[in-house]
């Protein structure tokens, strides 16, 4: 299997290809086929490189040819296929085949078709090479690659200049971070002489916990996470990538690329694990996250933004997870969140589908009966989300919330309190969505209707992964063995050794498996209560709200801060130095020598006139000069 792993990413690099020169000649159902089939073929191989990990324990690792040499550096073109990331080549590729087939259904009144699912392709293929990469320069090709892909998607219907500024936007954010993932590759080439993990991690593991280069080494490498995963202070860029069609944000900006900042860390643990200060950091930023993310979906009324503030809340917990030491929790989540985020999302693009492009949650109601198979996927992923179990969610969330209980209690109570929050928020949207009376206008009514079959079929089977995804990481306490984390062992082993084994008594797992489900529940009560049974219906954007409520709703007003803080000051710099430096000095400089070029030849030119009688007579006032500058002794010739 080693030799055919190239066709991993090779495949949906071809179907981009096909399809981006086919797009305007290819018939829309010849290119979602070929879109999907490479994608589904991917998949297969994944699935086999996966079971050829998990029966041998033995990772693949192959090059391809010597890609740069410069003195001792020596970089190969290489791929790494270990336990990490066979099962996030299972993600991009197995969710990804979904996405792709919904998006034969959602998109197919569309005029872009052919364009959409090219790029489609070429960001899977760019995924794929982030986490098959075997250094870090390859690694960096990728993360630059679903850069790019995410502002094409999100800035598709570009010609909507909202949709236009928030694909600038993802843009401009990430290369905040980008800047510090570069600056971490260089100083790691500085430290190690190497960007190959093969050579970098048992150098590192030799190293003294709080060596400094490593210190400084995971702060530039989490500055990339916290710009590619939308943490504070660079996530407000992820709630207005929704513009982009629905399928992109399941699987960009939910399921794969949003989480490379985590699967980055996890491939660095051991660089992590000997940098306790950044840990501690990274669970600050991580929780702080997750609870103002979640703050601010407690008010939303656009069904995606909820969605989308809870992505960011998630992954605040996947942060959170990483930072406590549970690398192998914090990864649970990335894998479950994939299935029931993928999920919540294609949901309400099934919902949007139906209300003819609506989004107000304010506008819909009384879906429950007229769209029950999307109605029935997403109570599934709403209570996988909350974290109730026997559903997928709970499994992961708890795991890291017991992490964050043996590390700080207070890490414990903030984490549980916004788990309270996350299904609060869920809940929520799920009763205002589909409970209640219809709130749209007799043509959304008359037009509500069941998605096609290539929208649902993606929906029922992420609804089934929802439940059982959880299996794999069952824990003893509940008669399992975390499958997972067996799996992933030889990956985080370095890093288990030196923090040790995390160990609570099954009395203690037991009480906060029971408050973290407890808190789910009420606040689902509670929620059922207000807009369930209540039929709570928030105000109009014209009206007057509390003013905490008014502070979630305008998100706390965060971009308007960066505006006065940053952009407000750059143009003013960026005017300043146009006006001023621009056209007055360097303008002013270059044009005064051509002015002043320009009016001397005037004068001089006259001195042209084309009379031979005046030429002789200028020229008989030079010899004279010469002749008087002679006698006159002030020069010798």
């Amino acid at each position: 299997m080693d030799k055919y792993i190239w066709l991993i990413p090779i495949l949906p690099l071809a179907g981009f290809i096909i399809n981006g020169l086919g797009r305007n000649s290819l018939s829309k159902n010849v290119i979602g086929f070929i879109g999907s089939l490479l994608v589904l073929v991917s998949f297969g191989l994944s699935l086999a490189v996966f079971f050829q990990i998990k029966s041998t324990g033995h990772p693949v690792n192959v090059t391809y040819f010597d890609w740069i040499s410069v003195g001792q550096l020596k970089i190969p073109f290489a791929f790494l296929v270990d336990q990490l990331s066979s099962i996030m080549l299972l993600i991009i590729t197995g969710v990804g085949f979904l996405i792709h087939l919904y998006s034969i259904g959602y998109m197919h009144n569309d005029d872009g078709f052919g364009k959409f699912f090219a790029y489609l392709n070429l960001f899977v293929f760019f995924m794929l090479l982030l986490v098959m990469g075997s250094n870090y320069l390859i690694m960096f090709i990728g993360w630059e690659g679903v850069g790019l892909c995410s502002y094409l998607l999100i800035g598709f219907w570009y010609t909507n200049p909202s949709y236009a500024d928030a694909a600038k936007k993802a843009f401009v954010m990430n290369r905040i971070g980008d800047l510090g993932f570069l600056l971490g590759i260089f100083l790691i080439i500085y430290a190690f002489g190497s960007t190959s993990f093969a050579e970098i991690f048992p150098k590192a593991a030799t190293m003294k916990v709080g060596a400094p280069p490593i210190f400084a080494i995971t702060i530039l490498l989490f500055v990339g996470a916290v710009g590619k995963s939308a943490q504070l202070p660079l996530f407000t860029w992820l709630p207005d990538a929704m513009a982009g069609p629905t399928p992109v944000s399941a699987l960009i900006h939910a399921a794969t690329m949003v989480t490379a900042g985590i699967y980055m860390i996890s491939r660095s643990n051991i660089f992590y694990t000997l940098a306790p200060d950044t840990m501690e950091v990274i669970a600050i930023i991580g929780l702080a996250t997750a609870l103002f993310a979640a703050l601010i979906a407690l008010t939303q009324t656009d069904i995606k933004k909820v969605l989308a503030y809870s992505t960011v809340s998630q992954l605040g917990y996947m942060f959170l997870g990483l930072g406590v030491g549970a690398y192998t929790g914090a990864f649970f989540h990335v894998l479950t969140h994939a299935f029931f985020k993928a999920l919540l999302f294609l949901g309400a693009g099934s919902v949007i589908h139906a209300m003819s492009d609506e989004q107000d949650m304010r506008k819909m109601g009384g879906l429950k009966g007229k769209i029950k198979i999307t109605f029935t996927t997403m109570l599934i992923g709403t209570i996988a989300i909350s974290g109730i179990p026997p559903f997928s969610g709970f499994f992961s969330k708890d795991e890291i919330l017991a992490h964050a209980y043996a590390h700080s209690t207070t890490f414990y109570v903030i984490g549980v309190f916004t788990a309270m929050l996350t299904s609060f928020y869920m809940f929520r949207m799920l009763y205002l969505t589909f409970y209640g009376k219809f709130r749209g206008t007799h043509e959304q009514e008359h037009h509500v209707h069941e998605s096609p079959a290539s929208m649902t079929i993606p929906l029922v089977v992420l609804a089934i992964l929802s439940i059982v995804g959880g299996v794999i990481g069952v824990p003893e306490v509940l008669g399992g063995h975390h499958e997972l984390e067996h799996f992933l062992a030889p990956v985080f082993e370095k890093s288990n050794a030196i923090l040790g084994e995390h160990h609570l008594q099954a009395s203690t797992e037991f009480i906060l498996m029971g408050i973290s489900v407890g808190v789910a529940l009420i606040a689902w009560i509670y929620a059922y209560i207000k807009y369930g049974k209540g039929g709570s219906i928030p105000v109009a954007d014209t009206e007057e709200r509390p003013a905490l409520t008014s502070l979630s709703y305008n998100k706390f007003y965060v971009d308007e801060l960066y505006d006065m803080i940053i952009r407000k000051p750059l143009d003013f710099l960026s005017t300043f130095f146009y006006n001023v430096v621009d056209k007055l000095g360097i303008d002013g400089l270059v044009n005064g020598i051509g002015k002043g070029t320009i009016e001397s030849s005037k004068g001089l030119r006259l001195l042209q006139t084309g009379n031979v009688g005046f030429y002789i007579f200028i020229m008989v006032l030079g010899i004279i000069a010469v002749l008087a500058y002679s006698v006159f002794g002030l020069t010798k010739i």
